[in-house]
């Protein structure tokens, strides 16, 4: 799926006219359709006028000038928020905003930066190839190969985003989602100062509210108990219901009762090694980098509420979206 959208860059176009768009022919498997129609409420029908209502609300909000519209895109939002076109329309708009509102974090996304590749090729954070029974994209952190001395919170966030939008145009993770094993071993007191109160919120609700990512479940293992804290107050941030899908692990055997084996990387117990995995995915990456580039060509007006530098403004983001959405006549 990832190789096949390397022919050509998504147009990101003018928000004037949702006529004309890219042809759609599903690649899910028979398994993931069967859960995209019990768990997402999908089929062909409920697809085809989700995104004819999708593109008409884009087309009319008075705000964003430009924006993708094909439709792996748009997807994205509609599987995430199982098919509701209001709530879907309200994380898109979040997810336009905090692309300008955070910069730092979320624009001029490029694998060739030699900071961002230097982080990737230490395997700091990487995709594993192969998917669990639910077929979903396991996402592995090794703590250890950051360095929170020579690197920055900036740094490191730059290149979660990265990843993400390297996979966030997969058919099958849209629908089966993705899990997250974080290794803790190798972390350190240099974590504890690395990120700001007020930056760890921001990014926390950046990633529960506007990132178009159905996060199923979420592991830690070997954490340190000096780290306990640490660990702490990034959870207390997130959702209840985010909080409900973390296990913690106390080391990686315990980890394998709950994660198969082989889909490990070769230091964990699988088959490939964790270079080659790295090696693979960059060129992906690599292959990918116009069209992640590209996403900064999108554009939403900012209002003066947010332009404010408080640490609401994500909340504030949240307000006023479904009104505008039920105000437009869409059929």
């Amino acid at each position: 799926m990832l190789e096949a959208e390397t022919k050509h860059k998504p147009e990101t176009t003018e928000c004037e006219s949702t006529e004309s768009f890219d042809p759609y022919t599903c690649s899910l498997s028979p398994a993931l359709k069967l859960i995209a129609k019990e768990e997402l409420h999908e089929d062909d029908n409920i697809r085809h006028q989700a995104l004819h209502q999708f593109r008409e609300w884009i087309s009319k909000h008075p705000r964003i000038k430009k924006c993708r519209t094909d439709t792996l895109f748009l997807l994205r939002f509609l599987r995430t928020k199982k098919f509701s076109v209001p709530d879907a329309c309200e994380m898109l708009e979040r997810y336009l905003t905090i692309r300008q509102l955070f910069p730092q974090w979320f624009s001029n996304l490029d694998i060739l930066d030699p900071t961002i590749s230097e982080i990737f090729d230490n395997g700091y954070l990487v995709p594993l190839p192969q998917r669990d029974d639910d077929g979903r994209q396991i996402i592995l952190s090794v703590a250890k190969n950051f360095d929170p001395y020579k690197y920055t919170s900036v740094q490191m966030a730059r290149v979660h985003s990265l990843i993400c939008e390297g996979l966030l145009d997969d058919e099958p993770s849209q629908v089966a989602g993705y899990v997250y094993i974080n290794d803790e071993s190798g972390i350190n007191m240099g974590f504890a100062s690395l990120w700001s109160l007020s930056d760890l919120r921001n990014m926390v609700k950046c990633i529960q509210n506007s990132t178009p990512m159905r996060h199923k479940a979420t592991h830690f293992v070997n954490i340190p108990h000096f780290a306990n804290r640490i660990i702490e107050l990034g959870v207390s941030l997130l959702s209840e219901k985010l909080k409900n899908r973390i296990t913690i692990h106390k080391s990686v055997d315990a980890l394998k009762e709950r994660v198969k084996p082989e889909i490990l990387p070769k230091e964990y117990g699988g088959s490939i090694p964790m270079a080659d995995i790295i090696k693979d995915f960059k060129l992906k990456l690599i292959q990918k980098r116009d069209s992640i580039l590209a996403l900064d060509e999108m554009c939403i007006e900012l209002t003066k509420d947010y332009n404010s530098p408080s640490v609401k403004i994500i909340s504030d983001i949240d307000t006023g979206v479904i009104g505008s959405f039920r105000k437009l006549e869409v059929d």
